[in-house]
């Protein structure tokens, strides 16, 4: 090594080191370790080439006034699929990453392969997990005859090709399998394949939709950055026969919106009036049944919240809850035993939102503590009543939103008689009313 002195400094004439980084979390170090101290993977250091100084662009960006800003609210385009289309806020926004999780088998990929047969666009297909011909057996049967598909899974000619003819739809299944600067699956190759779809998209205006694997707390799969970089990420559930297309984030509409599906051999089967489908099984007077008017995002539904008590044979009751949030349920338990004076303390409780539907509302606490207590005193509510309304500690029924969509719905189920917060001051009011 030559040295040469510059002033009192001594500049060392020396060549740029490699460093090596973790395929699966991107843990660089100078030398190659057995183990990452980052995510504790063994063998999975490579050597990765030094990182080119990047030019600092001589200008900055414009400046840009509300009004020069295009809008691309006003150039939706529908899905083909009217669930679909009502939790993305009313379809496709160009540009708009959309990142779509679900358990194995729930119908992911059917679910875009309806979109792909009914958008009347031009569409691509990227097959990563499934074979070209496994794809084409599965249209066949949905009635899908053209498509284009896409068996590249190496991001960069993936990216080179699509950049040539951008799509105006592009489907990714899955972003697991796409090789970006790491192992398939791994976080460094899911976060960056994930961040060039989305550069993608936004420089050419294309509607890309992501499959992604979840993990088994039933959330995406993969760094948490990927779920912030995309615009929308959409959850496909299953309830019962059916299967809920749920937004857990959405930018371009709003959030915790449900699209109702029914699975069939030829596909995805969108359900017109889920309220109907919900109630299709309800049976009528038996007590420890209550019909509440809930709200799913924009979406009101209704829906048979179930209870039963039962002598407990444990020192301590059980408190069984299913398809609602279990801490409001026990704090209505807590109302009924304290405000109502509803013996409690040696039953098991179970309550049960039928239809194997989640709902998590405040609006359906009058419906659980009518279903308890008529599972409790063996009396049945009339056939024709649908509740709604919030419980508080002190045992009032306070008001809830969207309250005219509500009841709404429920004439629109069938429904006559109806309690709610306008009609009712308290939860003992409620009870003397149809229980006493």
């Amino acid at each position: 090594m030559r040295e040469r002195v510059l002033g009192p400094f001594p500049l060392f004439l020396t060549m740029a080191k490699s460093t090596y980084a973790c395929v699966e979390c991107g843990y660089r170090t100078p030398k190659p370790l057995g183990r990452c101290p980052g995510c504790g993977a063994w063998g999975s250091f490579q050597e990765v080439a030094p990182i080119a100084r990047r030019e600092v662009p001589k200008e900055a960006a414009p400046l840009l006034s509300l009004a020069q800003v295009d809008e691309g609210e006003e150039r939706r385009f529908s899905s083909g699929l009217a669930e679909v289309d009502r939790v993305l806020g009313g379809g496709f926004v160009p540009g708009e990453v959309v990142l779509l999780g679900g358990e194995p088998g729930v119908g992911k990929s059917t679910l875009l392969l309806e979109m792909a047969k009914r958008m009347g666009r031009e569409v691509y297909y990227v097959a990563g997990e499934e074979s070209p011909a496994q794809i084409k057996l599965r249209a066949r049967r949905l009635g899908l005859d053209a498509l284009l598909l896409l068996k590249e899974t190496r991001l960069e000619p993936l990216l080179a090709l699509l950049e040539r003819k951008p799509p105006e739809a592009l489907f990714v299944d899955s972003i697991q399998t796409i090789e970006a600067g790491g192992s398939p699956g791994s976080l460094v190759a899911v976060r960056e394949a994930t961040g060039a779809f989305v550069r993608f998209a936004k420089a050419t205006g294309t509607a890309v939709v992501l499959v992604g694997h979840v993990t088994k707390e039933g959330v995406v799969a993969g760094p948490k950055s990927v779920e912030h970089a995309v615009d929308a990420t959409l959850y496909l559930e299953t309830a019962g026969v059916y299967r809920i297309l749920r937004s857990a984030k959405n930018r371009f509409g709003p959030v915790g919106e449900l699209g109702v599906f029914r699975m069939e051999e030829t596909g995805l089967v969108e359900v017109k009036n889920p309220s109907e489908a919900f109630l299709l099984e309800r049976p009528l007077g038996v007590p420890g049944s209550a019909i509440a008017l809930a709200l799913a995002g924009e979406r009101a539904l209704a829906l048979e919240v179930q209870a039963l008590a039962a002598k407990t044979p444990f020192p301590a009751p059980r408190r069984v809850v299913q398809g609602l949030d279990g801490r409001r349920v026990d704090m209505v338990l807590a109302v009924l035993e304290r405000r109502l004076d509803l013996p409690l303390g040696n039953l098991d409780v179970y309550v049960n939102l039928a239809g194997g539907l989640r709902v998590l509302d405040p609006g359906l606490d009058l419906a659980v503590a009518l279903a308890v207590y008529s599972a409790v005193v063996g009396k049945p509510l009339p056939q024709e009543l649908a509740v709604v309304g919030e419980v508080g500690l002190l045992g009032e029924v306070r008001s809830v939103v969207g309250l005219e969509r509500r009841l709404k719905e429920g004439e629109r189920a069938g429904f006559s008689r109806f309690l709610h917060p306008g009609n009712t001051r308290g939860l003992k009011e409620a009870v003397e009313r149809y229980l006493a």
